[in-house]
């Protein structure tokens, strides 16, 4: 049984592709694109997986992940970062940052599919 997916990008046409790739496959995803309140968002939808993009209007999404580390509540949670930056210093800011894994835009659907599975707690 798939569970819930909260994925947090600005981007509409990666928030459609992503949003249709997952509930295809029986997840339930739920969106938001403001880096600004989003770890509130993120706490009280308690997804089972975040999909969270580096770069979002208010707060960076290694901002955010940081915060989400710091608290109990969501220091465990499994965090999918995408970024449209792939070099290895943003890969290794958002190791840092406590990302589970990262993911470089763009990237294909059976990606997205793998990681959110390898993701979610069994």
């Amino acid at each position: 049984m798939a569970g819930h997916v909260l994925v947090i990008e600005d981007e509409p046409n990666i928030i459609e592709a992503i949003s249709f790739i997952l509930s295809r496959e029986g997840w339930h995803v739920a969106t938001h694109s403001n880096g600004e309140d989003a770890a509130e968002i993120v706490r009280s939808r308690a997804p089972d997986v975040l999909i969270l993009d580096v770069m979002l209007p208010g707060r960076s999404g290694y901002d955010i992940l940081r915060e989400l580390r710091g608290d109990a509540e969501t220091e465990n949670l499994p965090v999918l970062m995408l970024t449209a930056r792939g070099q290895s210093k943003d890969r290794e800011m958002a190791e840092r940052a406590g990302a589970s894994r990262f993911m470089t835009k763009p990237f294909s659907n059976a990606e997205v599919l793998e990681a959110v599975r390898a993701l979610a707690p069994a």
